[in-house]
């Protein structure tokens, strides 16, 4: 058992994964930052750990300003503690086919997913190298292996995974993990704006997509949050510079 409380990060944490995420890191005990774009929207997320004895604080920033995450995670490590664990799920999608993509739908999904995912990692690692043991956990997705309309999305999330390997080489030696999750398809307001673009009601959307997953059903972001509890557990010392893909069947 840990003999104090650690503290976790978990960006795009207001809502779909990244609250789930916050939920279970919080139940196994970790002290959490629920980070996101919309400070506000994290406190329900904040409320719910504190209601259930944990610690937690909601924080607004933009991942992708380098001022802000270094502004951020000082903050978190004056009302929480050091960071020991970051969970880098912070994503946007503006979904197109590429001859109608423009310059800045290009930019703005890789700024938050890669840039984003760097700068946190950046800014975390010192605590984490300096105390010996961290936990890093990258959000891929299965669009990384391509998905139409998904040009910025799929780049992105398959920069994700070399960034993954990368960290792991670098930090390894140092205590530190590093490991992505490439979720399949899993139901959250995300997927159901997807719907919505697509003239589909949501239920509908679930239904086609679970006829096409082996496991006969679609994911939810407690399923997500199931993985990354492994991967920053204590035990998971030997594991790094994977990528998991869970998708309710084989993928990559």
């Amino acid at each position: 058992m840990m003999t104090h409380t650690r503290t976790a990060i978990v960006t795009g944490a207001a809502r779909g994964i990244g609250a789930a995420v916050a939920q279970r890191l919080a139940a196994d005990g970790l002290a959490v930052a629920l980070v996101d774009l919309d400070e506000a929207a994290c406190k329900p997320g904040v409320e719910r750990i504190q209601a259930a004895g944990g610690r937690a604080v909601a924080v607004g920033v933009d991942v992708s300003d380098e001022r802000g995450v270094e502004a951020a995670v000082q903050r978190i490590t004056e009302e929480l503690g050091a960071p020991a664990v970051l969970v880098n799920n912070a994503g946007i999608i503006r979904d197109n086919m590429l001859f109608k993509m423009t310059a800045g739908d290009w930019d703005a999904v890789l700024n938050v997913h890669l840039r984003g995912s760097f700068l946190m990692s950046r800014a975390v690692q010192g605590y984490m190298t300096k105390a010996g043991w961290g936990r890093i956990v990258n959000l891929s997705s299965t669009s990384a292996l391509g998905n139409r309309g998904q040009a910025n999305y799929a780049a992105a999330k398959a920069g994700l995974q070399g960034f993954t390997k990368t960290l792991a080489l670098e930090l390894g030696k140092f205590g530190v993990t590093a490991n992505a999750i490439a979720p399949g398809f899993v139901e959250t307001e995300m997927t159901a704006a997807t719907a919505q673009r697509m003239n589909m009601p949501f239920d509908e959307f679930k239904k086609a997509m679970a006829a096409r997953i082996p496991v006969a059903r679609t994911g939810v972001p407690q399923d997500i949050a199931h993985a990354v509890s492994f991967f920053v557990s204590e035990d998971a010392g030997y594991v790094s510079g994977q990528v998991l893909y869970v998708a309710g069947g084989p993928q990559g």
